[in-house]
């Protein structure tokens, strides 16, 4: 076990290119082809940046806001600016003009990074709203000669890197900031994703990423031969923790997927050792298996699904540590393997799904394969995560136990509560939602309500906000019931809904490569989610399954109206978070009329469409 002491970010990437600095340490694919940048590379160029943020005349505190796509330069740009003791702000590629705005004018940002021109336009177009922005460096292609409009200094990558070589004072004013850095320093900034209004800004220390990091290595017998893809928002702290300062900690390889539409082909070339997967991402995988395998032979379906029930099996026996079933090992070779290979996670020794509720269906659907999915709770305020489930030690359900080193509590009211290294300093600029969150003791209050079993497992039951008061006066945790209509195979997503209202009701969105396998069970002509949602055949099909999930609850917490959204929730519709988190206000909002026409005080009726 390695000793968890917390250090600087910078003594983390010198002590790793010291011992690793001519092995790979980021790939990213330009032209068709795989570049590979070393650790010794990846200094110099963090080096490079901080020495040009100090040309720049970007001071110690100060912050840098960056935009884009993963890739190497988006380190480069992260960690330059912690090396200039500056603090970087990343921001999700979705965010609109005005968020943009709102960011960098917060964190008072002088230097920006964009990684095209359209993010570029960004930043021109909100130009008065950020009185001290004065320069973005364009990270990907060579900038239009008017890209800043006559607002903004616009350079490119290179001719950024190349700014602080000009000069030798600013290498001596970098080594000085260097020097001056404290474990308990702010390193970075984290703005959350704003389900509620603005987004606050999470102040991460070095103490915070370099503990965290150390100790998630450290317990699970991480090393540098790992191999990871980065594919998730790196403004989002998970993906930071697997890209930037785990990687950084251990010597480690990061591969950087374009986009999420091109993870299945870049898995399947990289293979992983380690894979983390929010919760949607696994639900989207299991969705294509689920349509491939229905139009699979009945042989093969036969096979499958005992090589499923044996796998199941095995799971759970493996969770109680007892012995497999004997045919375990058979379905093992026949079907397990083969699905893993296909999916490109057959090296990969741990999956993990982090950042939003998961569904017992999916992992269960995955357990029963040979791959049981281990849960990991935290939040941006902890610097990732606060649990975790060891591979010999997991439940199905459950968010794992608490880190080594650190602490967690059920308070009295149920929220979980959390203290440790991991911990954030601090709002910024906001000390009232700093005292609402961190209280004299130094425990984070989390916002979740949860429990704690007798082997120390954390479950979550809800978020304290998002508990729905029935006019009854019932308290309904709203993502457990979400979680068993996600269970029924054609149901992408689901929203209860219900507060202060007589009964539950819920919109749901049902998934498009489901639709004519289901059609056909319920003997509906429907061809697409559109015509599923008119046809009330397939309306009735649907009833029925959702009657079956009532069958298993208190009558209180039955759903006794649904309405079909013929679309999926999306980040671009405003339902999701960049990090696929359903926004309740704006759904609750967008589909206002619909939902009370759920409620309407004419008769009852079962079903409800959103289609006119």
């Amino acid at each position: 076990m390695l000793a968890r002491m917390a250090t600087t970010v910078h003594q983390v990437l010198t002590t790793t290119v010291e011992k690793f600095g001519a092995r790979p340490a980021l790939r990213v694919k330009r032209g068709g082809q795989w570049k590979t940048t070393t650790w010794s590379e990846y200094a110099r160029d963090v080096k490079r940046a901080a020495r040009s943020l100090v040309a720049l005349a970007v001071a110690p505190g100060q912050g840098v806001s960056i935009i884009g796509a993963n890739s190497p330069e988006w380190l480069v740009a992260d960690v330059g600016a912690i090396y200039a003791s500056a603090m970087p702000a990343g921001i999700y590629t979705t965010n609109s003009a005005a968020q943009v705005r709102y960011i960098t004018d917060h964190c008072e940002a002088k230097v920006a990074f964009a990684d095209t021109p359209e993010q570029v336009a960004k930043f021109v177009a909100e130009k008065s709203g950020m009185p001290r922005l004065e320069v973005v460096v364009q990270m990907s292609g060579k900038p239009n000669d008017d890209a800043g409009g006559g607002k903004l200094r616009v350079l490119g990558w290179d001719e950024f890197l190349a700014l602080g070589e000009k000069d030798e004072a600013t290498n001596i004013e970098v080594e000085k900031r260097l020097a001056a850095q404290q474990v308990d320093d702010v390193c970075t900034l984290i703005y959350t994703s704003g389900t509620t209004g603005e987004p606050k800004a999470v102040m991460i220390t070095h103490r915070n990423v370099t503990w965290t990091a150390e100790t998630m290595i450290s317990m699970l017998g991480f090393g540098a031969e790992e191999e990871t893809v980065s594919y998730l928002p790196l403004s989002h702290v998970a993906e930071q923790m697997l890209t930037i300062h785990g990687p950084m900690r251990m010597g480690s390889l990061v591969y950087f997927c374009e986009s999420l539409e091109k993870l299945g082909e870049v898995l399947v070339e990289v293979r992983p050792t380690i894979f983390l997967g929010v919760p949607r991402v696994w639900e989207k995988i299991q969705a294509k298996m689920q349509a491939a395998g229905a139009s699979a032979p009945p042989l093969r379906k036969k096979l499958v699904a005992w090589a499923r029930k044996q796998g199941l099996a095995g799971g759970y026996a493996e969770q109680r540590h007892e012995a497999k079933p004997l045919l375990y090992p058979v379905a093992k070779k026949i079907v397990f393997d083969k699905v893993r290979q296909r999916l490109g996670l057959d090296r990969a020794r741990i999956c993990v799904t982090s950042a939003a509720p998961i569904s017992r269906d999916t992992l269960e659907f995955f357990l029963a394969l040979g791959i049981p999915i281990l849960e990991v709770y935290g939040m941006s305020e902890c610097t990732g995560p606060a649990t975790y489930s060891p591979p010999d030690r997991y439940k199905t359900g459950k968010c794992g136990i608490c880190i080594p080193g650190a602490e967690i509590k059920i308070a009295e009211d149920g929220e979980v509560c959390m203290r440790g290294q991991h911990v954030f300093k601090g709002y910024l600029k906001d000390a009232e939602a700093t005292k609402n969150a961190l209280d004299a003791d130094g425990w984070l209050h989390s916002g979740d309500v949860g429990t704690i079993d007798a082997d120390g497992f954390l479950q979550i039951t809800d978020r304290k906000k998002d508990l729905l008061i029935t006019a009854g006066g019932e308290n309904i945790a709203p993502q457990v019931l979400e979680g068993l209509l996600k269970g029924i195979p054609v149901v992408a997503q689901a929203v209860v809904i219900g507060d202060r209202r007589k009964y539950l009701a819920a919109l749901v969105t049902l998934d498009p490569e489901r639709i004519a396998a289901e059609a056909q069970v319920a003997g509906s002509s429907a061809k697409s989610v559109v015509d599923a949602a008119r046809c009330k055949t397939f309306q009735q099909h649907l009833q029925k399954q959702i009657d079956e999930v009532n069958a298993t609850l208190a009558r209180v917490q039955t759903i006794k109206k649904f309405a079909i959204v013929p679309n999926e929730f999306t980040i671009d519709g405003g339902e999701l978070t960049p990090t696929l988190k359903v926004k309740r206000k704006v759904v609750n909002e967008k589909y206002k009329v619909q939902i009370e026409s759920l409620y309407a005080e004419a008769e009852v009726t079962t079903v409800e469409t959103m289609v006119s």
